[in-house]
Formats: C-alpha cells, structure tokens, sequence
C-alpha cells in the first residue's frame, strides 16, 4: 500500500502528458472565447486552484500561519508560534508548471505539478480542469521515538482533480477531489489512504479585492480521530506584481495532505489561526 498513491500519481501524470497534444490543438481557435481570471492566485485559500504559472515565468510564495488566537495577547494572538513556507514555482509550458516547497510544519519537504486539462470556453465546455500532484517528505520523524523508521515511512502524496467555473464576472466556484496517502499517520486507526472533497469560492468585491473561501470534507477519516475538516476565510488583495492573501483558518498545515488530515482547529471555541500567502512574480 505505500506505493500505491505514488503508482496512482504518476499513471495521471503520463495520461496528461498524452493527452496534451489533443488538448492543445483546438486552443487557438478557442482563444478568443476562453474564459480567463477564474482565480488570481493558485491557491483559494488552502486548496490549490486552477491558475499555472505562466512558461518560462517564476513566482515565488511565502505563507505563514500564526499559532491559535484562543491565548490573546499572552502570544500575541498567535504570532509567537508562527509556521512559515516557502514554495517556488516555475512555469514550463502553457499546461504544466512545477513546484518545490518547505514548510516548518513536520519540516516537510515537497515536489509538485500541476497540469492544465481543460479550459473553460464562453458558448463552449463549461469547467476549467486541472490536475496537482505532490509527493511530500516529512523530515521531523525521529528514529530515536520510532527506531523501525525508514525513508519511504516519511513520504506523503498526493493527486488532486480540480475543476472550476466562473459563474459570472464576479463569482467562481470549484470542486476538488482529492486522493492523498501518507505511509506514517499521526493517529493510528486511520487509514494511510485517504479520500477527500474540497470546495471553494472566490467572490470580487471591487478590481483589487476579493473574499475567498473553501472547505475540505474527509472522507474517511477514522473513528475518534482528533481532527477536523478544514474551513477558510479570507481576502485577496492584488497590487501589480503579486497577489496578497489575507486569511484564517482552522488548520495550521499548508501542504494538501496536512490540512486535510491534521486540522485541530475549532472555530466555535476560537481555536483558529491567522495567516497569509504573499505571492511575487518575477
């Protein structure tokens, strides 16, 4: 079983590969009528989008999220605990874009993809559809507490269907079901293979703002498990080169697989975390 996300994942990744060619052939005739600026950045708040970055463009992605605000000013609502990202990502082609990524939470490393499938057309298919793949290494797993551990009980992955619409000039919605596998999990009646539904929302306030939102149902999350289903609120504010996110949220981890499994928030108790993603293109 710690090979069959990875198996899963790279089967997706040579149907994409193969069907691009196809896809791409009618691209220019539907240029005109494509719909464009479904998302402003490649994130909703937690769950990616279906926005690439551009060929041959760079951005760089630096997020935080601060610890719970429950404690006050005794932590300054949170930012004496903050988990901070950095993620790089670089556009290949105009359907295939690569990612490299480290976040403090669980010192993970991460390789990622995402793959433009399909685009929304006017009169044309209603969705844009994307695929994101990732393959994470959780670096903070200690062989004195775990003496049998071995290299590949640190590997996470992860495969993603993303598919959007822009409803009108102001409100774009999407669905994202998500299979994702960890070969350690924190609790140990969960399943390492995992199933999830993402939703997400972005409504345009004014040409700068935006509020955004998504959710993640687990799917098969085990009996008496500590955590939650993720939920994100938040603002876009977009000034030239880069887009600034503004957000909380109940789950402190950033990659997919973290936030949909190890969510510990609890917003009715004030359990939630302040945090924000700054993107800058180059």
């Amino acid at each position: 079983m710690k090979y069959l996300s990875a198996l899963f994942i790279y089967l997706f990744i040579i149907f994409c590969a193969s069907a691009q060619e196809d896809l791409l052939e009618g691209f220019d005739q539907e240029e005109d009528k494509t719909v464009i600026a479904t998302w402003k950045s490649l994130k909703v708040v937690n769950f990616e989008t279906t926005k690439l970055v551009a060929p041959k463009e760079f951005q760089m992605v630096i997020s935080h999220r601060f610890g719970s605000v429950e404690n006050g000013i005794d932590d300054l609502f949170g930012m004496d605990n903050a988990v901070t990202r950095f993620q790089f990502v670089y556009g290949l082609t105009e359907w295939m874009h690569i990612e490299a990524s480290r976040t403090g939470f669980n010192k993970t490393y991460q390789l990622a993809t995402k793959f433009k499938l399909k685009q929304q057309v006017r009169e044309g298919f209603p969705f844009s559809i994307a695929l994101f793949t990732a393959l994470d290494t959780n670096t903070e797993l200690d062989r004195v507490i775990y003496p049998k551990l071995e290299f590949v009980d640190r590997l996470g992955y992860t495969a993603q269907f993303i598919i959007a619409r822009k409803v009108s000039k102001r409100f774009s919605a999407q669905l994202s079901p998500t299979l994702f596998h960890q070969n350690f999990v924190p609790f140990d009646p969960q399943d390492n293979t995992q199933f999830a539904m993402g939703l997400g929302a972005r409504y345009k306030l004014t040409n700068r703002w935006s509020i955004n939102a998504d959710y993640g149902a687990h799917l098969n999350r085990a009996n008496e498990s500590p955590f939650v289903n993720p939920l994100s609120v938040g603002v876009d504010l977009e000034t030239g080169g880069h887009v600034f996110q503004m957000h909380f949220t109940n789950a402190q981890p950033m990659l997919t697989n973290g936030f949909l499994s190890q969510a510990a928030g609890d917003w009715t108790k004030g359990r939630f975390y302040f945090g924000f993603n700054l993107v800058r293109v180059f």
